[in-house]
């Protein structure tokens, strides 16, 4: 390869004649950059010899301030209760069993003996299908009379060995009949879709206006003065059950709130985001309902009912509601 001749460069100095100067050679800089001009302006030999001391230091105030949320987020919990469950009182504890069964129970006469079984059911208890209480009974009662086994009219045939075995033999199919019936209609053998069907009538009947505003003292009246003489508005009478007031529909979001937080409990939730999602939506939407029924029934007797029977703290409606 020919070697490289200088291109010539003009000097002021030399006027109009031509001054042919060879360039200096320049000598290449290796090795590393300094500190200070490194492409993206960093000091990455500062860095490295940052002190160990100081790099414990930030970690321990890191984990002391982390161990501290977690303390207050539990004082917070405590004082402020559960935001999804609340205080576990006996009106939600009975949602899982819809507030009793129809139960079996032995039959005893004076004396001491075992005449049979009976079904025991009340006022409170909710059957599956839609059966009534009483009418169960009346249909067992019914059934009782009619299927007894009927007896010879004329007094020479009968067979009084051969009337007692029959008989026997009718009350032990009936006591079998009735067992089976009794777990028929057991919401303790139901689906879940079934009970909380009936978990939500007997929120109507225990929180419903119509039920309430005979046993509560109602609200304070309005200040004829802060109306400014205007007369007050009449609502429109209530006909039927209650089941659009506010602390109806908040007593029944919590008896489908503690439904899907059971759920979730035996699942893990770990992969359930629809439930999740869904919770959260009733969780937020019970929070607005209370909200409004505090800031309108502040006191009354009607709010200390809520609180007290469905176990609500502050957590279930003040503040922020995290889950």
């Amino acid at each position: 390869m020919p070697p490289r001749i200088p291109r010539p460069i003009l000097s002021p100095l030399s006027g109009s004649s031509l001054c042919i100067r060879p360039a200096t050679a320049t000598k290449a800089f290796k090795g590393p950059l300094p500190t200070t001009l490194t492409a993206n302006g960093s000091t990455s030999a500062r860095k490295k010899q940052r002190d160990p001391y100081a790099i414990a230091q930030a970690a321990q105030r890191k984990a002391a301030n982390v161990a501290r949320q977690r303390v207050l987020q539990e004082e917070r919990t405590a004082a402020m209760g559960d935001p999804i469950r609340g205080i576990r009182t006996p009106f939600v504890e009975s949602f899982d069993d819809v507030g009793g069964a129809a139960v079996l129970s032995e039959k005893k006469a004076e004396d001491g003996s075992l005449q049979g079984l009976e079904v025991k059911t009340g006022d409170n208890v909710f059957l599956n299908h839609f059966v009534k209480p009483s009418e169960f009974e009346e249909s067992i009662i019914r059934s009782h009379l009619l299927s007894r086994p009927l007896r010879e009219k004329l007094e020479q045939y009968r067979d009084p060995a051969k009337e007692a075995e029959e008989l026997q033999k009718y009350e032990e199919e009936h006591e079998r009949a009735m067992a089976a019936l009794t777990r028929i209609v057991s919401l303790a053998n139901a689906s879940q879709k079934d009970k909380t069907r009936a978990n939500i009538q007997r929120c109507i009947q225990t929180f419903g206006r119509h039920e309430t505003d005979s046993v509560l003292r109602p609200r304070p009246p309005i200040n004829p003065v802060a109306l400014g003489g205007k007369p007050l508005a009449v609502g429109t009478p209530r006909a039927g059950p209650d089941t659009g007031s506010s602390e109806v529909q908040i007593a029944i979001l919590t008896a489908k709130i503690n439904v899907l937080a059971n759920q979730l409990e035996k699942k893990g939730g770990t992969k359930d985001k629809v439930n999740k999602r869904n919770l959260r939506l009733m969780v937020h939407k019970r929070q607005k309902l209370l909200s409004y029924l505090r800031k309108k029934e502040r006191g009354s007797d009607r709010w200390q009912n809520l609180v007290s029977t469905l176990g609500l703290t502050e957590g279930t409606w003040k503040g922020e509601i995290s889950l």
